[in-house]
């Protein structure tokens, strides 16, 4: 199980990205203006952004994880985690091709080599 918006969808990641910083600058006790304008970004856009409604770019985010003294990493792993935390694990890419390519593919009909034939069977797990 994933964490479901209201609307019963995934998030988007920019809305958990906003939902972060907005936490952060709280926790600070800073207001939206003081954060923008250490920034160098407009105040509605920071707003635009903290709501989840504008995706920025990595230089605003590089921006605005200066001016809340957070690292982008340490951003984006905690965006990770609330994305993830108490739920399933993240689905790894490669199980994921996997899963689909038993999805596509037909069942592979396999009979054993015939005694004496010397043939190999492969298995794969």
């Amino acid at each position: 199980m994933t964490r479901l918006g209201p609307d019963g969808r995934r998030p988007l990641l920019r809305t958990v990205v906003g939902e972060v910083l907005r936490r952060h600058r709280r926790e600070q006790g800073r207001t939206l203006a003081e954060v923008a304008r250490e920034a160098c970004v407009s105040m509605p856009y920071l707003s635009e952004v903290e709501r989840g409604r504008k995706e920025p770019s990595s230089e605003v985010l590089a921006a605005v994880c200066d001016s809340l003294r957070i690292d982008l990493a340490d951003l984006l792993a905690e965006v990770g985690h609330d994305l993830t935390a108490g739920r399933a694990p993240v689905l790894r890419l490669e199980q994921a091709r996997l899963e689909r390519a038993a999805r596509l593919s037909p069942p592979a009909r396999l009979s054993p080599p015939a005694p004496g034939s010397g043939g190999v069977l492969l298995l794969a797990a």
